[in-house]
């Protein structure tokens, strides 16, 4: 399914994963300000959509640990066209097809790994933003905010304080 935003010059999004349940205060200051929330999977429960809801729109894709009826109604993958260009979002970057990241994609946001990465591939944006509720590997709690103007995209991770 494909979510398309209201044409404007810039937009920003709160890029959010693995939060298996918990949703640290921390993350929706840091998202006080974004057009849209974005989950790459693994939410853990509604009740987290529900919050971050009460801070701006939210597009989310069910990870492998999501399971339930309040789950089955959200999708693998999700597309958001900003402008004239798409933003993929998907728990687990392997099960993307590569033909989807030629043409218009600017970016992928993925999770699924707990690893926090900002990565560009052949022009395209790739941002994991870690986990904010159940991190791993030694890796902190963590979120991304990811700025596209025009057909330019930025992402900086974001360390939650606890």
């Amino acid at each position: 399914m494909t979510t398309t935003l209201t044409r404007k010059s810039s937009y920003q999004f709160g890029i959010i994963s693995d939060t298996h349940g918990y949703l640290p205060e921390a993350a929706l200051t840091v998202f006080s300000h974004v057009d849209m929330i974005l989950h790459a999977g693994d939410i853990g429960s509604a009740s987290v959509l529900l919050t971050l809801e009460k801070v701006a729109p939210v597009v989310a894709v069910r990870g492998n640990m999501d399971s339930g009826p309040w789950a089955e109604q959200i999708e693998e993958k999700e597309s958001i066209q900003a402008g004239d260009r798409l933003i993929h979002l998907i728990h687990d970057v392997g099960r993307l097809r590569l033909n989807v990241v030629q043409g218009a994609c600017l970016a992928v946001i993925n999770g699924h790994t707990h690893r926090p990465r900002v990565e560009t591939l052949e022009g395209v944006l790739f941002v994991n933003p870690g986990s904010a509720g159940a991190p791993r590997y030694g890796n902190p709690a963590s979120v991304a905010l990811l700025r596209i103007t025009g057909d330019s995209a930025s992402a900086d991770l974001i360390r939650l304080e606890s």
